[in-house]
């Protein structure tokens, strides 16, 4: 269960938490320094004069505050050397229950790894000063498109079980090479497992838990121009299942081989868009329909 924060969202980031497990540390900066070692004693030390840090009752913390087992702290992180992300999400549509944006390529959904600021949830936040938003689903930080937040948390179950009945009809883009042998379009059912590389997925052997169904909406000289329609939501599914046939999405850094991270190279995105969303409003019972205006 998410504990209630004792510290405020501060410039469109919540803040992070830890429970204390069970262990040696005497106080808070010794398990600190095992927790986080890549952050020096004296960075901790100034936000804890600030009053970054503290514990599940608002108590402020130092570096000698006793070490209480099943405490939960609350604390910003602050990630050195952040990469800006030179492209912009559109918002689409936004009601008092929903956000709808139209995410660019490169950007997270979520903070993670070496981004913060740099994610739609936090550029969201701070253009719309909504604390309330969260990610109905997700996309790739690769891919481009359209996705879905829940603004109002009276009804965010509801959307949530629209996702989870799969009762919303999601359509992909994607290019790829084209093949002469194989016949389209095609239904993909796989078992995907996650792979010994914890970013990735993998097919198995077993019951299928994943489904996409594949068409051809044009050939041209270098590549094919592919519709892709997932019927259930693994992480990587279009990716995966495009390789599978032999015909991986143009620019996937991860498939067939899981390439060296490109970092700050822009130049050469995953050729996938998440092109539109529709389903029935749970709320207000209207047909929704969202499209992605960005291209490949």
């Amino acid at each position: 269960m998410k504990p209630k924060p004792t510290l405020p969202t501060r410039d469109g980031v919540a803040p992070s938490f830890v429970w204390l497990p069970n262990g040696p540390w005497q106080n808070i900066g010794a398990f600190f320094a095992h927790r986080f070692p890549l952050v020096v004693s004296a960075h901790w030390q100034a936000r804890m004069l600030r009053g970054e840090v503290r514990d599940e009752r608002g108590a402020q913390l130092s570096l000698e505050s006793p070490y209480r087992i099943g405490a939960c702290i609350f604390y910003y992180r602050e990630p050195e050397h952040e990469t800006a992300i030179p492209f912009e999400e559109i918002i689409v549509f936004r009601n008092d229950q929903i956000l709808v944006v139209d995410k660019p390529h490169f950007l997270p959904v979520i903070p993670g790894g070496r981004f913060l600021h740099e994610s739609l949830l936090v550029r969201l936040k701070k253009v719309t000063g909504i604390e309330t938003l969260v990610p109905i689903h997700r996309l790739d930080r690769e891919t481009a498109g359209i996705v879905m937040f829940s603004i109002d948390p009276a009804t965010r179950n509801l959307w949530q079980t629209v996702f989870r009945n799969r009762d919303v009809k999601k359509t992909y883009e994607a290019f790829a090479d084209f093949r002469e042998d194989l016949a389209l379009p095609i239904t993909v059912r796989s078992r995907m497992v996650e792979d010994a590389q914890f970013f990735r997925m993998k097919e198995t052997d077993g019951i299928a838990n994943s489904e996409t169904q594949i068409s051809l909406i044009a050939r041209h000289e270098n590549y094919a121009h592919y519709q892709l329609a997932p019927v259930t939501g693994k992480m990587h599914q279009l990716r995966v299942h495009m390789n599978s046939l032999d015909i991986p999405i143009l620019n996937d850094g991860f498939y067939p081989v899981a390439l060296p991270c490109k970092g700050d190279d822009f130049s050469a995105p995953l050729k996938l868009l998440a092109r539109s969303l529709s389903f029935r409003d749970p709320v207000s019972g209207e047909d929704r329909f969202f499209q992605s205006q960005r291209t490949l």
